[in-house]
């Protein structure tokens, strides 16, 4: 692989794109890709019959749900074999490497979780004269502003820039302003309501001592795993994304994704590429792909943890996953021809950067599959068994093994193995939402970003501090947080996973 050393002219400069207010952007459709399918479906039937057509498309869906079922599998072995020892063995180079640090975080009506955020930004354990704190009140309209300014008074390391009501591109907008700000190696960012550990940010930094490194993902973990049986279930998903398939990724391909919190990036990288695009609702992805295409890594850290609060409604689900399925769809059909075409990853990395870019259409080709399999219940389709009994179990194997794999890993209690049976209805409400998500996005439908709404019922950072705050300001909120919970790396034989406490 070549890759550009920071700052070169190896890494080509991205045009940044304006938003309108609200960041209400109108993708470009592709109707006419969905009206060949039904035309190509159509034609298929009246020839070939029902039987051989659906038969052919049973065969074309079994392929892909094998490839992805080893693709889960090896991750899950991966993570078996050596994730518990990464964890336990990683704290090296944490004292002698200190490059100047700008932390970014993005806040939009989030006076419910500002306080716990501000104080973890406050506790990070770096050297104040090479760390620079700026958190964007990004129009909000309830006490976010009010809060973040009585902060500033009373903290001098924290910056505190406020964008009009409307200044456009969501979360992308905010950062690139505050970018605009700041001087620095590298920019650190999180969400409002991320509260990472003390060390995250020296974890996070080491990795820049390799100039090919463009950016460092750090691993979040659910605080609020029992505030409902969706939050629960979230808390499972997150061990499984980041404990298995991140570190899946990362052990076998060395591609892990830039996350979006929690995240670093160096400085001149994202300089270079004009920084974060507003045109996306998923501004991570769209930055992972772009920093591969420049000749850069992606790495992942799974000891630099951070600390975030998880949806605890299916509403609040279905809009984020929504936002994340849009994004992700978007990224495959911006990014899949110029990807081919990137002269800085091998055959293998671009496979595996496609599947990851296609993790948002299985879930659509599964309900195509479970379609195929009731149809088949009703005598529909003359299929044989061994046709049909991989379609339905290479459905949930993989991503299964994955869950149990993220478990084990993050040795969670026992009784938490019945948060699995959340999977099946996630799975099911999974396969509505990216379906809406990929037909709206085929036929241009225009989509506003919509931040996760939070309830600041948890928190790591001192929880009694926090709840004086809420009544008499920030200024009772001590800058340290001596009491942050020790993540089950530290904890020995009990688990202490923040979801599970």
């Amino acid at each position: 692989m070549v890759a550009s050393t920071p700052g070169s002219d190896g890494l080509a400069p991205a045009p940044a794109v304006a938003a309108g207010p609200g960041h209400a952007a109108s993708p470009e459709g592709r109707p006419w890709v969905l009206a060949a399918y039904g035309v190509v479906t159509t034609v298929a039937l009246v020839v070939f019959g029902v039987d051989p057509t659906l038969g052919v498309i049973a065969g074309a869906l079994n392929v892909v749900f094998a490839v992805f079922f080893i693709r889960h599998l090896s991750f899950a072995v991966a993570a078996a074999r050596w994730a518990e020892r990464d964890l336990l063995a990683a704290d090296i180079g944490l004292g002698d490497y200190t490059p100047d640090v700008a932390v970014l975080v993005g806040c939009k009506n989030e006076e419910l979780v500002v306080d716990g955020m501000v104080s973890a930004l406050l506790a990070l354990d770096y050297p104040a004269h090479r760390l620079t704190l700026v958190v964007v009140d990004d129009g909000s309209d309830d006490d976010t502003g009010p809060k973040l300014d009585a902060w500033a008074a009373r903290e001098p390391r924290l910056r505190v820039l406020h964008r009009p009501p409307g200044a456009g591109g969501g979360k992308s907008g905010a950062l690139n302003d505050a970018l605009a700000l700041v001087e620095a190696e590298v920019v650190l960012v999180f969400d409002a309501d991320h509260e990472p550990e003390p060390s995250a940010l020296r974890r996070l930094v080491r990795h820049f001592r390799d100039p090919t490194v463009g950016a460092v993902m750090g691993r979040c973990v659910i605080r609020n795993g029992k505030d409902s049986s969706m939050a629960g279930t979230v808390f499972v998903d997150y061990l499984s994304g980041y404990l298995v398939n991140e570190y899946g990724r990362q052990a076998l391909f060395e591609l892990p994704a830039y996350g979006g919190a929690n995240c670093a990036v160096r400085m001149s990288t994202l300089r270079a590429l004009g920084g974060w695009n507003p045109e996306t609702v998923t501004e991570d992805t769209d930055l992972t792909l772009r920093i591969l295409m420049a000749g850069q890594r992606v790495r992942f850290d799974v000891t630099a943890i951070d600390f975030e609060e998880a949806v605890v409604t299916a509403q609040r689900f279905w809009k984020q996953r929504y936002r994340w399925a849009r994004g992700h769809q978007k990224c495959l059909r911006d990014y899949w021809r110029p990807l081919m075409r990137s002269p800085h990853l091998s055959l293998l990395e671009k496979v595996e950067t496609t599947l990851f870019l296609l993790v948002y259409h299985v879930p659509v080709l599964s309900g195509l599959g479970l379609l195929l399999t009731v149809l088949r219940a009703f005598g529909i389709g003359d299929l044989p068994a061994v046709a049909v009994l991989p379609l339905s179990m290479l459905l949930f194997v993989g991503p299964l093994a994955e869950l149990c794999v993220g478990l084990l890993v993050g040795r969670v209690e026992r009784r938490s193995a019945w948060r699995l049976l959340g999977f099946l209805p996630s799975f099911a409400l999974a396969v509505v939402i990216t379906t809406r998500a990929y037909v709206d996005g085929m036929l241009g439908r225009p989509y506003t970003w919509v931040k996760t709404s939070r309830s600041g019922a948890t928190s790591t950072v001192r929880p009694a501090a926090v709840a004086r705050a809420e009544s008499a300001g920030p200024a009772a909120v001590p800058a340290g947080a001596p009491t942050r919970p020790r993540t089950f790396a530290l904890s020995g034989p009990r688990p202490a996973e923040v979801g599970e406490r």
